[in-house]
């Protein structure tokens, strides 16, 4: 096999967002099916920790195909859980197509509780079923096992606000839903004495441990949910969403930024070195689809709607692999220097061009 014929080797940064994950199950899965391309880290919020964790867990137990199963049947009991939930769409979202839970009277009482009671006055007991979801679904010591593919889970440590980067062999269910803890949802979760809330807040995800993976230079970010909003949010729910999209996607940018930088840096000063290395970035979403999910589907989980998000994941791999496989170890398919701009548009669309095809930073 010649070098062009060997596989390529990446990195994934996968972002969390509630159902939303599925978007990246169907990028995964149509990742793990070509044997072109070669998994070495990853690095997980929320639900992309979950992903990540799922991803590794089925790895070691059966490679490619383990994974992609383990990934199936993860979001298949998400699913099952989620049948009896009191948040569920209204008969009318039914008959018109909408995934959207705006005006389930379910979602809207839920909505109202956690702006008025925090969880340790809602739920004392702190029961939590995705926890337990998570430990019947998992098999951590394998994810611990797993020397294929390194994995990191980010958490905020809720006393110093700064990160804790969770990988092998301490990962385990706590980790991962320290990842995930929403405070107006969930109890901070506690590990070794300290209490953490969902890793958004701090990296979504963290980028810093793959760009020290000595085994790739490609890093490639799975985004699914919106930076850019054309409209004014006027209503207190749409207000309230969009400084979660802002806030959840600062650290992302600022992350990016700081690999800008390194580039220039790098440029300027001709350093080539294990240190000081360049590393090629790469995103995969998809702008106008993402921007037409309503931030309240992120707590819909009926499987016709995650197995729609998958196929919509699996377009996005396919398109970006069509586009960009050629990429991979060669340059960047993203343009960072847009970063430092008010206009994120993919160095391949010109401006009024197709904007199904725009890519840019959509945390």
């Amino acid at each position: 096999m010649s070098p062009s014929d060997s596989p390529r080797v990446i990195d994934l940064a996968l972002q969390g967002g509630g159902a939303h994950g599925a978007l990246t199950w169907g990028v995964l899965d149509r990742l793990l099916a070509d044997p072109r391309i070669e998994i070495s880290s990853i690095s997980g919020t929320s639900a992309g920790a979950m992903n990540a964790v799922v991803l590794a867990d089925g790895f070691q137990r059966a490679g490619r195909e383990g994974a992609r199963q383990a990934l199936e049947d993860f979001w298949r009991a998400v699913s099952d859980a989620a049948r009896y939930s009191p948040i569920q769409r209204t008969f009318w979202g039914q008959l018109s197509g909408s995934w959207s839970l705006d005006t389930s009277p379910g979602y809207l009482f839920f909505e109202q509780l956690t702006r008025q009671f925090s969880p340790y006055e809602l739920n004392p007991l702190n029961i939590n079923p995705l926890r337990d979801l998570l430990a019947r679904s998992i098999d951590f010591e394998r994810v611990n096992a797993c020397s294929a593919i390194q994995v990191f889970v980010t958490a905020t440590n809720v006393r110093t606000g700064r990160g804790r980067t969770f990988s092998q062999p301490e990962l385990s269910v706590d980790s991962v839903m320290a990842s995930a803890c929403l405070p107006f949802i969930y109890q901070a979760v506690e590990i070794d004495g300290e209490a953490y809330w969902d890793g958004g807040y701090i990296g979504n995800p963290a980028l810093y441990p793959l760009v020290e993976d000595q085994a790739t230079r490609d890093l490639v970010v799975v985004q699914i949910n919106p930076l850019v909003r054309d409209s004014l949010p006027r209503t207190g729910r749409a207000i309230i969403n969009r400084i979660n999209e802002i806030t959840f996607n600062a650290s992302l940018i600022k992350e990016l930024r700081a690999i800008e930088l390194l580039h220039q840096l790098i440029d300027a000063e001709g350093l080539e070195s294990e240190r000081y290395r360049d590393i090629y970035v790469h995103l995969i979403h998809a702008h106008e689809e993402l921007r037409e999910l309503d931030a309240s589907s992120k707590l819909n989980a009926e499987w016709p709607f995650l197995q729609h998000l998958k196929g919509r994941g699996e377009t996005w791999a396919e398109r970006f692999l069509e586009r960009h496989y050629a990429d991979l170890g060669v340059r960047s398919s993203f343009d960072l220097k847009s970063l430092f701009t008010d206009c994120f548009r993919h160095p391949e669309v010109p401006a009024g061009g197709d904007d199904e095809d725009q890519q840019g930073p959509q945390s």
